[in-house]
């Protein structure tokens, strides 16, 4: 099985283009539409939307603009991404004003970020 790509909702395509383009060094696809119709059927939300794919050879995040917030209590759903450095990734984070949450778990510290949107991404270094 393979992975084939993670859907997320941003508020705007900034907010988009600032996390997976200049944090996460994906490229960005020409945008499309989903038709209102379509969105309804699929996801229960009666609206046109516009989708942006962020992509590399290996990730790709299917990113819809302007999507209703979600409600309720914040998920625990995320998505876990392996890096390189992990330390140089917290400061470019960190640069780019993106939160960044680091909590002890024994001798170790679980890595977290979450974009402008309020999803949520797992960050691990490569080993």
């Amino acid at each position: 099985m393979k992975l084939r790509h993670v859907g997320l909702t941003s508020r705007s395509e900034k907010n988009s283009d600032k996390f997976f383009g200049e944090l996460l060094g994906l490229e960005k696809l020409e945008p499309k539409t989903l038709p209102a119709l379509s969105s309804q059927a699929l996801f229960k939300v009666n609206a046109e939307l516009k989708v942006i794919n962020y992509v590399s050879d290996q990730t790709h995040f299917e990113v819809f603009i302007g999507a209703p917030e979600k409600s309720g209590v914040k998920p625990i759903e995320h998505v876990c991404l392996d890096v390189d450095d992990l330390a140089a990734f917290v400061q470019k984070c960190r640069s780019l004003n993106v939160n960044v949450l680091q909590v002890p778990k024994g001798d170790a510290l679980l890595t977290f970020i979450s974009d402008d949107d309020d999803n949520l991404f797992e960050i691990r270094e490569r080993k």
